[in-house]
């Protein structure tokens, strides 16, 4: 153990950030990825002058200290300006040192970003500050042993879950008044160990109705207890605290429904929820040797389970699915040693299984056998690479993210790993061999309800970059909308007779002859005949270069992870313009995600969706021929204003979003496409370099 007494000088000739030619440089020293120092940032200046002292505790000094100098922007994501990196096994013990460090930027390794000058002296560390050292990162490993991506007997037994709670939220009464107004915008945070749900907020009530419903996973065979905070939302400000309540899952029974009304703790009013528990065994993890799928006596069974006679038998059980973790190959080197100690994590939607640890190799074998029932054959395989360190979270090391109706099956194939956000190749291949096998029509019949919602999900923040991606998307689709109108009106203005001419007479044909059928009949068209250039080779399908060309910045990233841990004293309008940018971000996404969920249902992006679109429309167009509109519309006013009278606890939605939530969006698109593996990596390619 050594300690390492850093002073920070001075910059010299710092790139500017600002629009006024200057920055406000802060510095941030980071040690086996953690953060240890930070400075205070300095105003309009591009050679800042600090003069701050910082003792690092250091147990391996092949690990450099990482010097990262950033721009200060208030509300916004700060800019990077430059780093270096502080080699400590060239500093003699006990001797001050004087260091000029020249900033340099992965992305731009030619410019010029200016120095900083250190004041360094690296002395052999005190024994009891190491034990204490020691001690403290123990008690932070046990803290977070629940969030630890490590693999034990016991971890690998909690990652089993054995039942499902499923909990609906129904509504709220007589809750306590925080606003000026004496009503309050209340909403409801869920947790059941890491298992977090927030539901959505209800403004300006005191007997807020939610009618949401979702579910949570059951690790232990006791039981749980779920803990229910209810808040009001204060924009700007911190919210406000209503009450609290708890359910303890021992003292219900399980495969029923329990209704029940929950007193709030701490506050006025209570809840009202339905609560069930069921038992399960959805998951399941298995060596390689142990195939069920290579069994002909249950692979026939599973084939049987999800026939087309079993189409009405429990809805809910879509299908099975088999992921085989085979290996990986040149994975990237996490350690000083040049090596990785890599393990899997396997996710679909809030299933979540890992393989064990392979220490010291960049080419692991896992031979892992890994089974899930499926629940919406939409759902998104994701599996991730990571490096497992003792003392500290896990390193990145790649992901592949593989729709189901994608899969082939039981075919081994190699996948290249991805960066963290999806948008671009990292270093490394994985080998998969996934199987599934789904009955058509209980997933057709799920495609139109509710999707499941994730339990873990990231806090929205502002991004410039996202922002930006988001607004050229948006302008990208109402583009498109205008080029069809500015077509549309040119056939009025005959600037090409024959196509005019046509149009004109199109249009005396499907007015004079107008039937309500005709809509979806037309729909219908669009489809065939989106379908037929495809066969015909003639795939009329485009990505927006906009989302081509979406870049990860690590940098960001990083001072992102920096902040969460960083305590600052912003004022209440930062934190209502904060929320105002990503709330305008997100509205951004949701338009132009719709937008393209609508062109990819046409152009046939995912055939599967297609084709239901085909028989949904096929069957809308037969009913509108033969029944009388006046009918329909009647049936529907009826069935629509008896809903709640026949369920009062009916969750509202609507399947025509329902079904379009499926469709990916481009920038989906992106994520879910299949890189093509380095020729470098081929077992072929191998087999020549090495005759041995």
């Amino acid at each position: 153990m050594y300690q390492l007494d850093v002073t920070l000088r001075r910059g010299q000739n710092l790139a500017a950030r600002d629009r006024g030619g200057t920055s406000d440089p802060y510095v941030k020293f980071k040690l086996g990825g953690k953060e240890v120092f930070r400075s205070k940032t300095v105003h309009k200046n591009l050679n800042p002058v600090w003069e701050e002292k910082a003792y690092i505790l250091i147990d391996n000094l092949r690990e450099p200290l990482y010097i990262k100098v950033f721009d200060y922007d208030f509300g916004l994501q700060d800019d990077f300006i430059g780093s270096a990196f502080l080699d400590l096994t060239s500093l003699e013990l006990n001797r001050q040192t004087d260091v000029t460090l020249s900033l340099k930027d992965p992305h731009y390794p030619d410019h010029d970003l200016g120095s900083i000058f250190l004041s360094v002296v690296l002395a052999p560390g005190d024994p009891r500050e190491a034990t204490m050292l020691m001690r403290k990162s123990w008690k932070r490993s046990s803290k977070f042993q629940t969030q630890s991506l490590r693999l034990s007997d016991l971890h690998r037994k909690s990652q089993l879950w054995r039942g499902i709670v499923s909990v609906t939220l129904i509504e709220g009464r007589e809750l306590k008044a925080m606003d000026a107004n004496g009503l309050s915008d209340p909403y409801v945070k869920f947790r059941l160990g890491h298992q977090k749900y927030k539901s959505k907020i209800v403004p300006k009530t005191l007997n807020p109705q939610w009618r949401e419903q979702f579910d949570f996973h059951l690790y232990e065979e006791r039981g749980g207890i779920i803990d229910i905070t209810v808040w009001d939302k204060d924009v700007g400000k911190k919210d406000d605290f209503i009450g609290r309540c708890q359910i303890d899952l021992s003292t219900l029974s399980k495969e029923q429904t329990h209704k029940l009304e929950m007193p709030l703790e701490e506050g006025e009013g209570y809840l009202v929820l339905l609560v069930t528990l069921t038992a399960s065994a959805a998951v399941t993890i298995s060596d390689l040797s142990i195939n069920s799928l290579e069994d002909q006596k249950e692979r026939e069974e599973i084939l049987k389970r999800y026939s087309p006679m079993m189409m009405f038998h429990n809805i809910s059980d879509v299908g099975f699915l088999q992921v085989k973790v085979i290996r990986a190959e040149a994975l990237m080197a996490a350690d000083v040693t040049g090596k990785s100690d890599p393990f899997c994590v396997v996710e679909l939607n809030n299933d979540r299984l890992l393989t064990h640890t392979v220490y010291r190799n960049l080419n692991p074998e896992w031979n892992k056998i890994f089974t899930f029932n499926i629940k919406d054959i939409h759902s998104v395989l994701e599996v991730t690479v990571y490096d497992e360190d003792r003392d500290r979270s896990a390193d990145f090391l790649g992901k592949v993210a593989i729709p189901l109706l994608s899969i082939q099956n039981g075919e081994q194939k190699a996948y290249v790993l991805k960066n963290k956000h999806l948008t671009g190749p990292t270093k490394g291949v994985i080998y998969l061999e996934i199987d599934v096998i789904f009955n058509a029509v209980k997933a057709s019949i799920r495609t139109l309800m509710p999707k499941e919602q994730k339990y873990i999900e990231e806090e929205d923040r502002l991004s410039k970059q996202l922002l930006l991606r988001n607004f050229m998307r948006m302008k990208h689709c109402v583009m498109a909308l205008i080029t069809a109108v500015c077509y549309i009106s040119s056939c009025f203005d005959w600037d090409s007779p024959p196509r005019s001419l046509a149009a004109f007479l199109l249009f005396l044909f499907v007015v004079w002859n107008f039937e309500l059928y005709m809509i979806p009949l037309a729909l219908l068209l669009l489809l065939a005949w989106n379908y037929f250039l495809i066969v015909s080779g003639k795939d009329n399908r485009q990505h927006d270069t906009v989302v081509e060309d979406m870049l990860e910045d690590e940098e960001e990233e990083d001072d992102r992870d920096d902040k969460d841990s960083e305590k600052k004293g912003f004022m209440n309008r930062l934190y209502a313009i904060q929320e105002v940018c990503v709330t305008v971000q997100n509205i951004l996404d949701e338009i132009a995600s719709f937008g393209e969920r609508i062109k990819n249902t046409f152009n046939w992006t995912v055939p599967f969706l297609s084709w239901l679109a085909i028989v949904a429309l096929s069957v809308f167009t037969i009913i509108l021929y033969f029944v009388p509109l006046r009918y329909i519309v009647l049936v529907w006013g009826i069935n629509k204003f008896t809903k709640k009278i026949r369920n009062p606890y009916a969750i509202d939605n609507n399947e025509l979003l329902d079904f379009l939530s499926r469709v990916p969006s481009d920038v989906q698109v992106m994520q879910y496409h299949e890189l093509k593996q380095d020729p470098t990596h081929s077992p072929s390619k191998r087999k020549r370099n090495n005759p041995a």
